[in-house]
């Protein structure tokens, strides 16, 4: 890497004033609840050639042989931005793109950084990213980067150049930079600044988990000592910078359960103050945090506050990805695990009062995914889900607690599977042969999330509603939630006086029928749900002989989706 004329190098060259003449962008009148995420990998989305969208009766399967996908296929920042229609017909509101800084030459996915003041010159510039996300909020669209700030790339090595791991906290001597011109900023090149304690082995024991390295990336130090301090300004400033420079909404913030809630706190409670700076008062701060529950908790929520030495108070995380759900979600959906899981999954969400609307905002929810951390078959959720399944799988995060997010390709039934990262990251254009892409709006799947997308966007209730899941009963007198793999899986959003009952019958081959609990003080009987997803017409609200309990009754075909509301929509 050769820094070019211009560019800037160190911290102490950053300019944070507000750009003059600049009007820094901020839908107030949306939340992030709101919002519906399309993630995608920048190197594996479009590239800057004229393509034409493959038309196919059924799903897609993306582009690339393993040998291709190990590499970059040339995707770029103009190429998503020549197809952010594509993302805006979904009905996606929000775009999260994969890191855009400059990595090592081998890395095609972005987090292995080695200039935090650039673009990747294989993906784009920095006003290549400034015109995306301009465009972007022409169309409405919030744009979300994903940053790193556990890590820097593979900047360095370790005597002999071997592959040092994590021995009871022990630091190893750092041997020599692989170029003098990186990292970037300059201030990153002191190697006090990091651990050097090797690579992790066991990611679930502390502190080797966040202390230790990631395979060959290079672990910053994270914690209160004067160097992690210093890291944690740096970076605080560098990530300020390309909000004063390109606009972005938010920030994805990686590996979040390795660096500890002080130094995550701190940062985002920066990075927050300086947006309100720029005018963009709701900028969204969400992380990758894979673990137990209950270690939730320690990061989210703006109002959560962290003591720092009994004087500074610092404030987390808005939101973080939800991968309990993410770990029960599918296999459900496709009818080969029983529902107890996710039934407990939403259990302890309402123990700890996140049964409430206003709870959906700290979870980011979904069902595909590029990093599947510990599981040594990956998969995406289209590898064994019919179009109608990956349907309700979507439809599902549409319409139940938290702010949905879509996972690129997922939309046209991508099929990938194996034992590497790469097998879940196809690519969206071809790599060889005819320019062809699989953008395509004509597919099933792409057409309903589209319309699925579109009745969220447009209804309060599920947005803010109330969640509960429904009980069901055969004969109208027995009421228990259901506990077989194929089932007919009921909720119920609730927003004042209005009901919406989302249903889902996980069975592919038989039909079901079911009586479902709905509310009793909202719904007397003789009133209706009508139905605005699935199926059409009106069912009518029944009560059993006493009059306890108030309940409508469904009839769905294999593997249908419906939702039914108590109020015009």
């Amino acid at each position: 890497m050769t820094i070019a004329k211009g560019q800037i190098s160190s911290v102490r060259e950053i300019d944070l004033s507000p750009k003059p003449g600049k009007t820094y962008w901020a839908d107030a009148n949306r939340e992030w609840r709101e919002e519906f995420i399309y993630f995608l990998l920048v190197d594996r989305f479009h590239d800057d050639l004229d393509r034409i969208p493959t038309t196919v009766p059924g799903r897609q399967k993306g582009y690339g042989d393993p040998e291709q996908l190990q590499k970059r296929c040339g995707g770029t920042l103009k190429g998503i931005t020549r197809h952010l229609d594509y993302i805006r017909d979904l009905g996606c509101t929000a775009l999260w793109l994969s890191p855009v800084f400059e990595n090592n030459d081998s890395c095609y996915h972005g987090y292995a950084i080695e200039n935090y003041l650039n673009i990747d010159p294989k993906i784009g510039s920095k006003q290549d990213l400034a015109e995306l996300v301009e465009k972007a909020h022409e169309f409405g669209i919030k744009v979300f980067l994903d940053i790193v700030l556990h890590h820097s790339g593979d900047n360095w090595s370790y005597p002999g150049d071997y592959d040092y791991y994590y021995y009871e906290g022990a630091v190893f001597p750092f041997c020599e930079w692989r170029s003098d011109q990186i990292p970037v900023p300059v201030e990153l090149r002191n190697p006090e600044l990091y651990w050097r304690k090797g690579r992790i082995r066991n990611f679930d024991a502390y502190p080797e988990t966040r202390e230790g390295d990631f395979a060959g990336l290079k672990s910053f130090k994270n914690d209160a000592s004067p160097e992690g301090l210093l890291v944690q300004n740096i970076l605080t400033k560098v990530h300020c910078y390309w909000i004063r420079e390109t606009d972005v909404d938010g920030f994805r913030i990686d590996a979040v359960k390795h660096m500890g809630e002080e130094m995550v706190s701190q940062f985002c409670s920066h990075v927050r103050e300086y947006a309100y700076l720029l005018g963009k008062k709701d900028f969204f701060l969400f992380g990758e945090l894979v673990g137990p529950e209950e270690m939730y908790n320690r990061y989210i929520g703006p109002k959560t506050s962290v003591m720092v030495e009994d004087k500074a108070i610092y404030f987390g995380l808005n939101s973080v990805l939800d991968f309990p759900l993410y770990h029960i979600l599918a296999d459900v959906v496709r009818g080969i695990s029983r529902p107890q899981k996710l039934i407990e999954r939403y259990e302890s969400l309402r123990k700890n009062a996140m049964s409430r609307g206003e709870f959906g905002e700290f979870l980011v929810t979904f069902i595909d995914n590029h990093d599947q951390v510990g599981q040594t078959f990956k998969k995406r959720f289209g590898h064994e889900a019919s179009e109608d399944q990956i349907i309700a799988g979507i439809g599902f995060l549409l319409c139940a607690l938290g702010t949905p997010c879509i996972y690129y390709g997922t939309e046209q039934g991508f099929q990938g599977a194996g034992t590497e990262d790469y097998h879940v990251r196809e690519s969206m254009f071809s790599l060889e042969g005819n320019p062809v892409s699989a953008l395509s709006k004509s597919g099933k799947i792409y057409q309903q999330i589209a319309v699925l997308a579109k009745i969220r966007m447009n209804s309060p209730v599920l947005k803010f509603g109330r969640m509960y899941m429904r009980k069901q009963s055969m004969d109208g007198e027995n009421f228990t939630l259901p506990t077989f793999e194929k089932c007919l899986l009921a909720f119920s959003r609730v927003l004042y006086d209005h009901e919406v009952v989302i249903a889902y019958n996980s069975s592919m081959t038989e039909e079901d029928q079911e009586y479902i609990r709905v509310d009793p003080s909202l719904n007397p009987q003789g009133s209706v749900f009508t139905f605005i997803y699935g199926q059409s017409g009106n069912v009518n609200v029944l009560t059993n002989e006493e009059g306890s309990r108030h309940f409508i009754k469904l009839r769905l075909a294999p593997g249908q989706f419906v939702i039914l509301s108590n109020k015009p929509m």
